[in-house]
């Protein structure tokens, strides 16, 4: 098996579709198909099953595709280890929506300036798909909730986030927001998010069962929140940063969801590279703790 044409697969298996992994790959359909076909023809066996939407894998694709990622990431890692004196090449890393918008900014500008020939890229998800990400090499590491108390990963806190539920300024208090026309309904990032978990157990703990509305953004959450579409559960810090802040009222959460950890996880077996390791160390010389806890209207 060449490794080029399992990278190949294992783009055709991210990206969902032939077309995607072509244009990712910069190449054309065409030599996508004849790769995976000629991998096929090696194997003796039927990887993708083609669909109207994209591909699907099949059970021997299921199969393969671990070890594809496995092999491919020790070929890129091997290449990293032996040419790896200063920081370059690529680096990829995961963060929370409300991490990339407020945290990582000082991080980047300090880690970028020091060193330009990393080509750094950031993805943004909730933590449960992050944490997926990292174990399967598809990122090198990411800030998520934690803790995580995985034994595939190593985690280090870096960040402390005073939490806090938010509601349109009208409602005084948290138990008068839940009580509202809306005020069941949860603004929240998609599935997987932490900090969903907290508000959904803030929610059930007044005796509201929730109803949950996914959202992309972190000002588009806030503007929804502002027009009394709902509550949400956010960093005190990301609110009061925000333009919508004199439209928002914040409410201390119970003592044990009124702080979260942010941690940076990354694989315990993987070679850390000096790219790598010098973003921990930016990580940890630009971040800072939290502020002490303020009063929050109950």
């Amino acid at each position: 098996m060449e490794l080029s044409d399992l990278r190949i697969f294992v783009a055709v298996a991210r990206t969902g579709g032939i077309t995607r992994a072509a244009a990712e790959l910069h190449t054309v359909q065409s030599s996508i198909s004849a790769r995976i076909a000629g991998l096929e023809r090696e194997l003796g066996a039927t990887l993708l099953r083609r669909h109207a939407r994209g591909v699907a894998l099949t059970s021997a694709g299921e199969q393969l595709l671990d070890y594809a990622r496995r092999i491919t990431s020790l070929a890129d890692e091997a290449a990293r280890v032996v040419r790896d004196e200063t920081p370059s090449g690529p680096l990829r890393i995961g963060a929370m929506d409300s991490t990339a918008g407020f945290r990582l900014p000082p991080v980047l500008e300090s880690y970028t300036a020091a060193w330009p020939d990393v080509d750094l890229s950031v993805l943004t998800g909730p933590t449960d798909s992050l944490v997926v990400m990292v174990k399967e090499h598809a990122l090198d590491g990411a800030l998520v909730a934690g803790p995580v108390n995985d034994a595939d990963l190593h985690e280090d806190e870096v960040f402390t986030e005073e939490m806090a539920v938010v509601t349109a300024v009208r409602h005084r208090d948290l138990d008068d927001a839940l009580r509202s026309p809306n005020g069941a309904r949860l603004l929240v990032f998609r599935a997987g998010c932490a900090y969903r978990r907290g508000l959904e157990a803030v929610a059930r703990s007044r005796g509201v069962e929730p109803k949950v509305l996914d959202s992309g953004t972190v000002e588009g959450i806030l503007g929804c929140v502002a027009a009394g579409l709902g509550i949400t559960m956010m960093p005190r810090e990301v609110v009061e940063r925000s333009e919508l802040r004199p439209r928002l009222r914040m409410h201390r959460p119970a003592p044990v969801d009124a702080r979260s950890a942010t941690v940076f996880v990354r694989r315990r077996d993987a070679h850390v590279t000096t790219a790598l390791a010098e973003f921990h160390r930016h990580l940890r010389e630009t971040g800072r703790a939290a502020p002490e806890l303020v009063a929050l209207n109950d």
